[in-house]
Formats: C-alpha cells, structure tokens, sequence
C-alpha cells in the first residue's frame, strides 16, 4: 500500500512538473523574443536544447538552472576529452554554449579543444590508415573550432578576447593571413584589448599582398607611442616595410644604438 501511495504521488509530481513545463514554455519563448528584440542574446529555450539535454535538463534550464547544468555538462566535456570522445565533446560543448552563451571561457576552451587537441589527434591516428582522410578530419575539427568562436563572437560581439582568438586560429591553423589581421584588428579596436593585438594585425596584414602600407601605418603608430612599444620583432619588421614601401629616409625611424660596453 505504501509503495503504491508513494508511485502515485511520483506520478502526480511528475504530471505537475510537465503542466508547468508546458505554460511557462511559450511565456518563456515570448520573453526570449522580446529581449532579442531589445537587442539581448540569450540562448533560445528551443526543441533542439531539449533534444541535447533531454526532457529533465530542458524542465532543468526551463526552471532557471542554466548555469549549473552548464557546469555541469562541461566536467562531463572534459571527461570526454580525456576519453578521446571527440564527437561527444563537441555535442556536450555545443550544449554548454547554447545554456551559457555570455561564457567567453566556454567559448574559447570549446575552439581550443576541437581545434587543436581534437584535430592533432585526427592527423596523429594510425588506426586511420588514410593519410588523405586523417588530414581531412584535422580539417573538419578545425572548421569546428572556427565555429565555435564565430558563434561566440555573435553573441558576445562587445567583446575583444574571441575575436583575438579567432584570429590566432586564422593564423596558425588555417594560415589565412588576411582574415586573421582583420580579426587582430577588430580585437584591437576596443579600448581594452592589449597593445600586442595591434601588432599581431600589423605582421599579418604584413604577408598579405596590396596591404602593406596598413601594416606599415599600424607599426608606425606604435612605434611612436614610445620605447615600451619598440619591440625587436616590431623594429625588424617595420625596418623591413621602409624598404618594401620605399620609404624616405629622412622619414625613417633612427636605428637604435647598442647598449654602452660595461
């Protein structure tokens, strides 16, 4: 008898739950609207969300527990990770951001995973005998890790550290010069971003056919900011775009004298 007592009322509880589940939903989704309307991104309570986190982690998200779902989700991305799990990570990762999407660390430590842990494995895997197709997967893991920061800045477009990111991706996996100097140099236009940004965009914009004078422009004004900007990498390189650009000598920066002998 008790047992039946307690059945009935898990049943009862459970039928509660899903009545709520299903007035606050469509409350819920109107409220999404109106904040994406007055320019507020948050992550849609949607079918595909309940479809990666199921029926109790959607009524979880639905109830206002995002953030601990999130967390949680991600220890389980990293168990993943140690796994060599790579498909699943990559679904537990597209979860968290869609729960979390003002998390720039979840954003970041997505790309960095699928971009680089995942696709060095990809190339690194002898049970693929495939050259052509391993390469092709560290394409593919890549692709997703570009993915990840493109989303990230869309919802976090205020933001300079993703789109840092996105362009150190841009330069050292897909050796796209020319985008990566436009992400450095979007990076580098927030009041915030470090001055380093800059010069990333200047060295970039450097290989780039046609944009040398960009890169010229930007190492010169740092170089004029003074000497805690006059890095060895940034002098050799401007020295080096003065003869490219067939700068005047008269307006050529002074060769720096060596240190006095002790």
């Amino acid at each position: 008898m008790t047992g039946r007592v307690s059945m009935l009322r898990s049943l009862i509880a459970i039928v509660m739950l899903a009545m709520v589940g299903g007035v606050l939903l469509p409350w819920q989704i109107e409220l999404q609207k109106l904040a994406q309307k007055a320019h507020f991104r948050t992550a849609p309570l949607n079918l595909s969300l309940r479809e990666q986190v199921g029926q109790s982690g959607f009524l979880a998200a639905l109830s206002g527990f995002r953030s601990p779902l999130a967390a949680f989700l991600w220890i389980d991305a990293h168990t993943a990770w140690e796994k060599t799990e790579w498909g699943r990570m990559n679904g537990l990762f597209n979860t968290v951001t869609t729960l979390q999407p003002h998390s720039l660390l979840y954003w970041d430590i997505a790309a960095w995973h699928m971009a680089w842990n995942a696709s060095v494995a990809a190339l690194q895997d002898r049970k693929q005998q495939s050259e052509a197709l391993r390469e092709r997967a560290r394409r593919q893991y890549i692709e997703l890790g570009r993915d990840f920061l493109e989303r990230g800045i869309r919802n976090n477009p205020d933001q300079y550290l993703l789109y840092e990111r996105l362009g150190i991706l841009l330069r050292d996996k897909v050796e796209d010069h020319g985008a990566a100097a436009d992400a450095f140099a979007k990076a580098a236009s927030f009041r915030d971003a470090p001055a380093y940004i800059n010069r990333f965009a200047a060295y970039e914009a450097a290989k780039v056919p046609g944009r040398e004078r960009e890169a010229y422009d930007r190492l010169l004004a740092l170089y004029n900011q003074g000497e805690k900007q006059r890095m060895p990498s940034l002098l050799v390189m401007l020295r080096g775009l003065e003869q490219k650009l067939n700068i005047p000598d008269a307006q050529r920066i002074k060769a720096i004298a060596p240190p006095p002998p002790r």
